[in-house]
């Protein structure tokens, strides 16, 4: 059996980033493990490199892979971090949502529009009838996403 340390803990932290104070809550602590720091770095590479694609391929998002990328090399990597959230193109939407100010309003709204595009086309054009099961969670998950983007704080 291999003990970890991981440790949950639920204070806050204040990180800075340049000149700009960001309050973590309830993060989840690698200490000094080897292991988990690297788990969390070959993580963090792998979204940042489906991010990076995610520049020049359309439809395909940068922001969230970018997002999910800093918390793992908050986890793992300073530098790294630094990098994604200095980053010209999108650091300071990585920087909005981490310190929870959430989207801007035409974002939200372009981004649920988008979505229901794809999800309306995907169930009543693109898949077989054969497969409601998919149809069915593809629009589950619509409707989550959809909830989640609504109740992010706008500006």
């Amino acid at each position: 059996m291999i003990a970890t340390s991981c440790i949950y803990i639920n204070v806050t932290i204040i990180y800075r980033t340049n000149t700009i104070l960001i309050k973590e809550k309830n993060i989840l602590m690698t200490g000094h493990s080897p292991v988990l720091r690297a788990f969390w770095f070959s993580i963090g590479m792998v979204l940042s490199g489906i991010g990076m694609i995610g520049i020049i391929v359309p439809g395909l998002p940068t922001t969230i892979f970018m997002i999910l990328a800093a918390g793992c090399f908050f986890r793992s990597s300073r530098p790294m971090y630094q990098w994604v959230v200095s980053h010209p193109i999108f650091g300071k939407h990585v920087l909005r949502f981490r310190k929870g100010e959430g989207m801007p309003q035409k974002a939200k709204y372009i981004s649920i529009i988008t979505m229901w595009g794809f999800v309306v086309f995907a169930v009543f054009f693109a898949l077989p009838g054969s497969i409601i099961w998919i149809k069915y969670f593809i629009l589950l998950s619509a409707v989550t996403g959809t909830f989640y983007i609504i109740k992010q704080p706008g500006f």
